[in-house]
């Protein structure tokens, strides 16, 4: 393939690639759902080259499972495979926090201070689900990393679906430790307390996870 076509084809690949992700952890594909090339295909305008190449991106990411011959289709966890993924984003999200504490700005914790004020007023499900992940990942995101930002990231849209679910199981309970751990968070942020922060962050992934544990249901349910 000539250099010129294949730049063209990546483009358009990633482009294809952005939009299923968003997509995927909005979601409008459901774990387990099929994803076909030929509709993506139409869809974009393109051929089923940069279609192919997209869904490669996203099996990279761990979104997407590619079955040769056969097709694509949306990534499913089980319940301990979702319990490993936590129990990493546990050890690590924490850390990287810590890592941006110091290059946080005053205007950027004020903006998180907001979205926790507005999460615990808000009362649909999708809009928490919105403003939870600006504000974990937007105070994560300034530390010049090799690999943390970016796993810390995948870690995030992999486990999307069952934080979805496991949102309205809080939703419908009446939880609010969630609501509590993020004025906490934010109260340490400002404070520039890299180590209650980090030990708070901790303490709030391992909630979530401990909360998943008990609705093994979860990863049973068609379309969660």
């Amino acid at each position: 393939m000539a250099p010129a076509r294949a730049g063209v084809h990546g483009a358009t690949g990633a482009r294809i690639a952005a939009t299923l992700r968003e997509a995927i952890l909005d979601g409008a594909y459901a774990p387990g759902e099929r994803i076909r090339q030929d509709e993506l295909a139409e869809r974009h305008g393109a051929s089923r080259l940069p279609v192919r190449e997209a869904l490669r991106m996203l099996e990279a990411e761990g979104l997407v499972t590619l079955v040769a011959n056969t097709g694509a289709w949306v990534s499913t966890l089980s319940s301990g495979e979702c319990q490993e993924l936590y129990l990493v984003r546990e050890r690590l999200e924490p850390l990287l926090l810590r890592m941006n504490v110091p290059l946080l700005t005053d205007d950027e914790i004020a903006r998180l201070q907001v979205l926790a004020d507005r999460m615990e007023r808000s009362a649909d499900v999708e809009d928490f689900l919105l403003m939870d992940r600006e504000f974990h990942l937007s105070g994560v995101d300034h530390a010049d990393t090799t690999v943390l930002t970016d796993l810390v990231k995948s870690l995030w849209n992999r486990t999307q679906h069952y934080r979805r679910a496991a949102t309205r199981l809080f939703w419908s309970e009446g939880d609010r430790s969630v609501h509590h751990d993020h004025q906490l968070l934010v109260g340490a942020l400002r404070r520039r307390d890299a180590d209650d922060a980090e030990t708070l962050l901790a303490q709030h992934i391992r909630r979530s996870r401990l909360e998943l544990s008990r609705h093994p249901e979860v990863f049973d349910l068609p379309g969660v």
